[in-house]
């Protein structure tokens, strides 16, 4: 189960995003088609975040980008119409961290769906303070582009619904509330989790990764109605 919303994919037990909506448009991208210009477009790509990340992405210029990168206009032409295209190639080069973390493996003992939340929530976290300021891009675009907004939005959908289903078996079970709707369960604990990452990693709250992670994950496993570990139901 996992424990957020489209930023992140770090679900226990699943591997890839299936049918999730990518959060990049890469369609319109051009690809180098010699070692050279795939170093060259790499190069700008990288000089795109930091400068991005440096200035924001309003105020981001593409002679701040070449400069970055110490290529010529012309070469960020070749591979790039505009902002919005070169934007859509740093979050595809990033979404794999930002998306799919990753979590550390749970022996049986350890998969309880509690300690599941736990690991899932930690790994988000940490991937979001690594990306901490990119997620300040994406907050800043989606206010600005309907369409990207829309991206958004039908990811968090999606992801809610995903989730949703691990709420759904647990239910089944008898481990968890059963009269809650898990898809509003799913979408309200997720948007929890991820609004408390925005406002420590990215605007400044001074909150411990430990505390954090099992605020988090208590406040989960009571809005759930789930036994804690170590009580009985």
């Amino acid at each position: 189960m996992s424990t957020t919303t489209e930023e992140s994919d770090e679900t226990a037990g699943t591997s890839g995003q299936g049918d999730m909506p990518p959060l990049a448009d890469v369609t319109a991208l051009k690809t180098p088609t010699t070692p050279r210009g795939a170093r060259t477009r790499a190069a700008l790509v990288a000089a795109a975040r930091v400068v991005f990340e440096r200035d924001g992405y309003l105020e981001a210029r593409l002679t701040d980008i070449t400069a970055e990168a110490h290529c010529s206009t012309g070469s960020f032409y070749t591979y790039f119409t505009n902002k919005e295209e070169i934007l859509q190639a740093v979050i595809e080069g990033a979404q794999n961290d930002m998306l799919n973390p990753g979590m550390p493996r749970l022996s049986e003992e350890e998969s309880s769906p509690e300690a599941i939340i736990r690991a899932s929530n930690r790994a988000y976290f940490e991937a979001y303070r690594r990306n901490a300021k990119l997620m300040m891009i994406l907050e800043q675009v989606a206010a600005i582009d309907p369409k990207f907004r829309e991206v958004r939005r039908r990811r968090s959908q999606a992801f809610a619904h995903r989730n949703a289903k691990g709420i759904a078996a647990l239910q089944e079970q008898g481990l968890v509330d059963t009269d809650l709707d898990a898809v509003l369960a799913s979408l309200a604990l997720s948007s929890m989790v991820s609004r408390m990452a925005y406002h420590t990693f990215c605007l400044g709250d001074e909150v411990p990764m430990d505390d954090l992670v099992e605020t988090c994950t208590r406040l989960w496993v009571n809005a759930l109605q789930m036994a804690p570990e170590g009580r009985d139901a």
